[in-house]
């Protein structure tokens, strides 16, 4: 019998080329029904909280011209909010551990649902700054309780993209609730997006009520240690100390551009309303695609590899839109949708080091200590904007270039963190919700 004649072409044609992630990673990239069903409630939940929060950026200049209020005092309602979530966030590290993270979350999601009502109400602008803070108690909890919850149910191979979807909840805000809430503020006044959105809470509470099982695979570990021996352990771990400081940079940094952007882009640079409402809805509907394909690439590549990347692409379009003058419309709502990809694209793969990097039994207090510490870097990055950024004699802004370069040595700190965080040693996740 001949043999047959091999060449390097016909060998390297039926040679495989091996996978970038395991075999055993790629069967667990394909997401179960009652997965995606479990993030789509969870997005819903964080929908009603990222209206509710970002709604206040770009009512910015109806606020102050309503209550003939200064951007400082203006400043000081956004951070009314971060302020109490973070003082909320840390007492509640201490006990969220020992309950049903489903029964947790309920309860707390409540009471955001009442401080949004509360808002919509308030009748002046001391009122509104209490109805603030009185939302932040609860809704700057709410993201912490939901991550650990996804943290805790989906496996850590498709950990990042299923973040990445939960967190695309942010760019449908800016698509739907910005638009919508700034067009209610024009039509009607600045209570009427408060009062949609508290009933809208309302509705997502009954279906996530109904819809969302039950997670209490991390109660039994829990209550065998004391709150205090437990987040002893949780504050002194060297890992997740480095989460902490990451977390703060990247919330420090991007929320000190985005509290007097709107205000910005309208004096500075010359947009109307209508057209700033085009910035949010063009930029929303980029960082929908951009957060789930982000997602899948930290899942492919790593994590780590991914957020260097999404940092350093931010750090140029940061100073390029902290620096910008009077401008064609479209050309502004170009550099916005970049400068908006940039900056939700470093969230996903740092959530997924972040949520990786500490055991199950500690998440929930872990979590709700890392969401106190972005509350409050969030309420510290709208006060030191505050003191860059003064209102000059023509109502315009000065010394928000200050703030672009605040932004680069911050975001330099935050590289060098992200690179040492490691994932924890002790891992499990819950098999997959056969009860949703």
């Amino acid at each position: 019998m001949t043999p047959i004649k091999t060449t390097p072409f016909s060998r390297a044609r039926r040679q495989k080329t091996p996978p970038l992630v395991p075999a055993s990673s790629r069967e667990l990239l394909g997401r179960p029904t009652n997965e995606w069903l479990l993030l789509l409630t969870l997005a819903a939940v964080q929908f009603t909280v990222a209206v509710d929060f970002v709604i206040m950026l770009p009512l910015g200049p109806q606020l102050m011209r309503t209550f003939a209020i200064s951007t400082p005092q203006f400043n000081l309602a956004v951070s009314a909010y971060a302020f109490a979530a973070g003082i909320t966030g840390f007492g509640s590290a201490l006990f969220l551990d020992r309950f049903d993270r489903r029964n947790a979350l309920l309860v707390i999601y409540a009471g955001f649902a009442l401080g949004t009502l509360l808002c919509a109400l308030a009748p002046a602008y001391e009122w509104l700054v209490f109805a603030r803070a009185f939302a932040g108690c609860f809704g700057g909890i709410v993201g912490g309780v939901a991550l650990a919850i996804v943290a805790d149910l989906v496996p850590e191979a498709r950990r990042a993209s299923a973040i990445g979807t939960m967190m695309s909840s942010f760019s449908i805000a800016q698509i739907a609730g910005i638009p919508l809430g700034l067009y209610l503020a024009d039509k009607v006044n600045w209570h009427a997006p408060f009062l949609v959105l508290a009933f809208l809470s309302g509705g997502v509470w009954l279906y996530a009520a109904f819809r969302l099982p039950t997670v209490g695979g991390h109660v039994t570990a829990s209550r065998a240690e004391t709150a205090a021996t437990r987040i002893w352990s949780v504050i002194t771990d060297p890992n997740h100390l480095r989460s902490f400081g990451l977390m703060a940079i990247i919330t420090l940094s991007g929320f000190m551009i985005f509290t007097d952007l709107a205000t910005y882009l309208v004096q500075n640079v010359g947009l109307t309303q209508e057209q700033l409402r085009w910035v949010y809805l063009v930029g929303g509907t980029a960082t929908l695609v951009s957060m789930n394909v982000v997602g899948r690439m930290a899942d492919y590549f790593g994590p780590s590899k991914i957020f260097v990347i999404m940092m350093i692409c931010s750090m140029f379009i940061a100073l390029g839109v902290t620096h910008l003058k009077p401008q064609p419309a479209p050309l502004v709502i170009a550099m916005t949708t970049i400068f908006m990809i940039c900056m939700t694209g470093r969230f996903v793969p740092a959530m997924a080091i972040m949520t990786g990097c500490v055991e199950s039994r500690y998440r929930g207090g872990f979590m709700s200590i890392n969401s106190a510490v972005s509350q409050f870097c969030s309420a510290l990055a709208a006060t030191a904007a505050g003191w860059m950024i003064h209102d000059t004699a023509s109502h315009q802004l000065q010394g928000f270039t200050s703030v672009g370069w605040s932004y680069l040595a911050i975001a330099l700190t935050g590289l060098w963190l992200g690179c040492r965080i490691r994932p924890a040693r002790r891992q499990f996740t819950v098999s997959v919700l056969s009860e949703f």
